[in-house]
């Protein structure tokens, strides 16, 4: 098993050097022993382990939810269905937040119809609709 360098690790894993140091500082990422000079050697499987933290968070698992879902992964109690119950809970937070973002679009895209884009600044509704009610800008 030949010990990887830190530049090795984050090319291989499509990641940035700071962002595994991060992991590693947060506990995501076991901190690899170093060489005398105090290098980073990593094995192989550190490659693996970014990639997984990686794709979980483009499926928009939290970097606590990721370690949840490795504690899991150690778990000989814990089930597919453990793992299952994550993903459906993130999948509702997901489907809110597209609720969420949904409901704010259209209300800029109101706003942005009564707004006939032309006149002095102090005279668009757009802002208008921003200030706090009862307050002159």
């Amino acid at each position: 098993m030949k010990a990887l360098t830190i530049g090795k690790v984050a090319k291989q894993a499509g990641l940035g050097v700071e962002t595994i140091r991060f992991y590693e500082r947060v506990g995501l990422l076991e901190e690899p022993p170093r060489t005398d000079s105090g290098y980073r050697q990593y094995p192989p499987e550190a490659i693996d382990k970014l990639r997984f933290i990686k794709r979980a968070k483009q499926l928009g698992f939290s970097l606590q939810e990721v370690g949840e879902l490795f504690s899991l992964r150690l778990n000989q109690d814990a089930t597919c269905s453990d793992v299952k119950i994550k993903a459906e809970v993130k999948i509702r937070d997901i489907e809110k937040k597209i609720y969420d973002l949904n409901r704010m679009k259209e209300a800029l895209a109101q706003l942005t119809l009564q707004c006939s884009g032309s006149g002095p600044i102090h005279q668009c509704p757009i802002l208008a609709a921003l200030e706090p009610e009862g307050e002159d800008p």
